[in-house]
C-alpha cells in the first residue's frame, strides 16, 4: 500500500509539471502569432505593388501581341493590294488568294472596332475589294467571250447517231435542192431506232477553262455581283448559241411568213425544223447546260437563271415556227408533217423537263408543252378535216376510162401512210378520248374514212351515161381499196370481215357490168325470135333443127352482132382494168359467156348465110378472132392507137 502512495504521489507530481510546460508552450506560440500578423501586415504593401507590376507586363505583352497581329494584317493587306493593282491577267491564282486575304482583312477590322484606325482601313480594303472584283469580271468577261464560238454545222453533224448524218459533211451539202437537210432513214426506223440513238454532247467551252471560270464567278457571288455575273454570261452566250442555229439554218419566220409559202417549200422547212430541234435540244442545249452547271457549281438559282437567259431568244425562234405551223390553215396533207411535229415534241419532251429544270426555266417548259399540245390538237382536227372532206369531195372530173380515180388512191395512200404513225395516233387518241382502246379508235376512223371513200364514189360513179362503165368504175376503185387493205397493216386493223364484205362487193359490180354491158350483144345469138312467116327459108341442116328459121332474119342478127361488137371493142378497149388479175378475170368471164353462145349459134346457122352471096360479111369472125379482139378490152387505148 505504502508503494502505491508512493507512486501516485510521483505521478500527481509529474502530471502537475506536464500542466505547467503546457501552459508555457501556449504562452509561447501565442506570441508567435501575434509576431506574424504583424509581419503580413508589413507585407501587404509590397505584394500589392508587385501584383500590379506582373499585370502590367502581362499587358504590355499582350499589347505588343496585338500590335504584332495588327502589323501583319497591315503587311498582308499591303501584298494583297500589290498582287491586286497588277490584275489578274498575268498570274490569275495569286489574284484569287490576294482577294481572300483581303476579304480576311476586312473581317479583322470587323471584329476589331476598337483599334482607332479600323475604319480607315476598312474603307480602303472594301474599296480595294470592289476594284479586285471588278477586275475580275473583267477577267471573267474577256475568257467567256474568247472561248465563246458558235459550233459549226459539221461539227454538230458528227455528234449525231451515224443514221443521221447528211452524206457530206461540207456545207453545202447541209441540205438537198429543195432545201431539206437529207436524213437516211424512214419514218418506221426512225421511230423505232430514234429514241435508242447514241447522241454526243459537244464540247462548247475547253474543259480545262471551266474551273478557272467557276473561281471567278465564285469571287463574284460571294461579293454580292449575282446580277452582274448573269449580264455578262448572257451577253456572251446568247449570241453564240443564236448563231451556231443560224449558221445550221434556223430561220425567224412569222406566221404570216408561214402562210405565203408554196407547199413544197414549207415542206422541206417542217423536215429541216424537225432536224433542228433534235440538233438544238439533245446537242446545243444540253452542252450550254453542262457549261453552265459547271461554271455555277454550288449556285443553283444562279444557274438555272442563267441557262434559261441565255437560251430563251434560241428556244422561242425554234417554238414560234412550230407555233405558226399549229395556227396556221389546216389541209389534209399537213396531217403527216403535223404528226411528224408532234413526234419530235414528244421526243425530246423528257431532255426539255431534264435540261430546263428550276423555277427559271418554267416558262420555257410551259412553251414547250403547249406546242405539243397545240400540234396534237391541230393534228386531230385535221384528220377531222381530212374525213369530211372525203366524204364532201365534189370533184366533177370523172375519169373516162372507169380506171381507179385520183381520190381514191389518194386516200388509200393517205390511209397507208397513216398506219406508220400508228403509236402517235394512238398517244392523240388517248390524250383526247376518254380512255377508250386506242386500237378501236383507229379502227373506227379507218372505216369511217373508207366508208366516206364509198360514198363518195358511188356520186362520182352516177356521172357516167353507161351503166355498165358504172359498174366498172366501181369495180375498179372498190378493188383497189382491198387490194390495198389487204397488202397493208390496215387489214389487221379492219379485219377479214371487211376484206371478205368488200371482195363480195367488186363482185357484185363485175356481174352486173356483163349483165349491163353483154346482154344485148347475147340477145343476137339467141334462137328467140329466129322464126318468120315470109322471107326464105331452109330445111333441117345436118340434123339440126333450123327449120322455119328466116335467113334474113340470121343475116340481120349476124350483121347486128358485128355492128354491137366492134362498138364495144371500139368504146371498152379504151376503158381500163389497170389491176393484171382483175383484167384478165373479167376478159375470162366475158369470153365464157360470148364465146360458147357464138360457136353454137355460128355452128347451128352458119350454113344457111354460108350458101348464099357474100358470106363473109355476116360471118365476119371467128370464135378465135373475137377472143383476140378481147384480149385488147380494158387497155385504155386511145382512138388514135394501132389495133393489135
Amino acid at each position: 500500500m505504502d508503494m502505491l502512495s508512493e507512486r501516485a504521489t510521483k505521478m500527481r507530481e509529474a502530471l502537475q509539471k506536464s500542466e505547467s510546460i503546457t501552459d508555457k508552450m501556449v504562452s509561447i506560440l501565442g506570441s508567435f502569432d501575434h509576431r506574424l500578423s504583424t509581419l503580413e501586415s508589413a507585407m501587404r504593401p509590397t505584394q500589392i505593388r508587385t501584383h500590379a507590376i506582373r499585370k502590367a507586363h502581362e499587358n504590355i505583352d499582350k499589347t505588343l501581341k496585338a500590335a504584332e497581329v495588327i502589323l501583319s494584317q497591315f503587311d498582308i493587306s499591303l501584298q494583297a493590294e500589290a498582287k491586286i493593282l497588277k490584275g489578274p491577267h498575268e498570274d490569275l491564282e495569286s489574284y484569287l488568294q490576294a482577294i481572300e486575304q483581303l476579304r480576311n482583312n476586312i473581317r479583322f477590322f470587323s471584329e476589331n472596332k476598337s483599334f482607332k484606325s479600323s475604319d480607315g482601313v476598312l474603307n480602303h480594303s472594301n474599296n480595294l475589294l470592289v476594284k479586285a472584283i471588278s477586275k475580275l469580271e473583267e477577267e471573267f468577261k474577256q475568257i467567256l467571250s474568247s472561248y465563246s464560238k458558235p459550233v459549226e454545222p459539221e461539227r454538230l453533224f458528227e455528234c449525231l447517231p451515224n443514221s443521221m448524218r447528211p452524206s457530206s459533211g461540207s456545207p453545202g451539202d447541209q441540205a438537198d435542192s429543195s432545201g431539206k437537210i437529207p436524213s437516211s432513214h424512214s419514218h418506221s426506223e426512225h421511230q423505232n431506232s430514234e429514241e435508242n440513238s447514241a447522241y454526243t454532247t459537244p464540247t462548247l467551252i475547253p474543259p480545262r477553262i471551266l474551273p478557272l471560270l467557276h473561281d471567278l464567278a465564285q469571287q463574284m457571288v460571294e461579293a454580292g455581283n449575282q446580277q452582274q455575273l448573269l449580264i455578262i454570261y448572257r451577253e456572251a452566250r446568247s449570241p453564240v448559241l443564236e448563231e451556231s442555229l443560224r449558221k445550221l439554218g434556223v430561220e425567224k419566220l412569222s406566221k404570216d411568213d408561214v402562210q405565203k409559202m408554196q407547199w413544197e417549200v414549207l415542206e422541206a422547212k417542217i423536215g429541216n425544223w424537225i432536224h433542228f430541234m433534235r440538233i438544238a435540244v439533245k446537242l446545243l442545249f444540253a452542252g450550254e447546260r453542262k457549261v453552265c452547271d459547271q461554271i455555277f457549281e454550288g449556285f443553283d438559282p444562279l444557274m438555272d437563271q442563267c441557262f434559261a437567259e441565255v437560251t430563251a431568244g434560241s428556244v422561242a425562234v425554234l417554238l414560234s415556227f412550230g407555233d405558226a405551223i399549229a395556227k396556221s390553215k389546216r389541209s389534209p396533207e399537213k396531217l403527216f408533217v403535223l404528226l411528224d411535229m408532234y413526234e419530235i415534241m414528244r421526243e425530246i419532251h423528257l431532255e426539255i423537263e431534264t435540261l430546263f429544270r428550276g423555277k427559271p426555266c418554267n416558262e420555257i417548259r410551259e412553251s414547250a408543252l403547249g406546242l405539243t399540245k397545240r400540234l396534237a390538237q391541230t393534228a386531230q382536227e385535221t384528220f377531222g378535216d381530212f374525213e369530211e372532206a372525203v366524204e364532201k369531195d365534189a370533184t366533177k372530173t370523172a375519169v373516162a376510162d372507169g380506171t381507179v380515180h385520183p381520190l381514191t388512191s389518194y386516200v388509200i395512200n393517205y390511209v397507208k401512210f397513216l398506219f406508220d404513225y400508228q403509236s402517235t395516233l394512238k398517244q392523240l387518241f388517248r390524250e383526247f378520248e376518254n380512255g377508250d382502246d386506242s386500237n378501236s379508235q383507229l379502227a373506227a376512223v379507218t372505216m369511217r374514212i373508207m366508208q366516206a371513200l364509198q360514198t363518195n364514189l358511188d356520186g362520182k360513179s352516177k356521172q357516167y351515161k353507161d351503166t355498165s362503165l358504172t359498174h366498172l368504175f366501181l369495180m375498179n376503185n372498190i378493188h383497189y381499196m382491198v387490194r390495198s387493205v389487204r397488202r397493208s397493216e390496215a387489214k389487221d386493223l379492219l379485219g377479214d370481215d371487211w376484206v371478205q364484205r368488200h371482195r363480195r362487193v367488186v363482185q357484185q359490180h363485175a356481174n352486173q357490168y356483163k349483165r349491163i354491158a353483154w346482154a344485148k350483144i347475147l340477145q343476137c345469138l339467141s334462137v328467140q325470135g329466129l322464126t318468120s312467116s315470109g322471107g326464105g327459108s331452109a330445111a333441117s341442116i345436118d340434123g339440126g333443127n333450123s327449120s322455119g328459121v328466116s335467113r334474113a332474119i340470121i343475116k340481120d342478127r349476124l350483121k347486128t352482132f358485128n355492128m354491137q361488137f366492134e362498138e364495144l371493142h371500139q368504146r371498152q378497149s379504151q376503158w381500163t382494168v389497170p389491176d393484171t388479175e382483175l383484167r384478165e378475170s373479167l376478159r375470162l368471164a366475158v369470153a365464157e359467156i360470148l364465146l360458147p353462145a357464138y360457136r353454137s349459134f355460128t355452128k347451128r346457122f352458119g350454113p344457111l348465110v354460108e350458101n348464099g352471096k357474100n358470106p363473109q360479111k355476116y360471118i365476119r369472125y371467128n370464135p378465135e378472132d373475137l377472143e383476140h379482139m378481147l384480149g385488147e378490152f380494158f387497155e385504155g387505148k386511145t382512138l388514135n392507137d394501132p389495133k393489135r
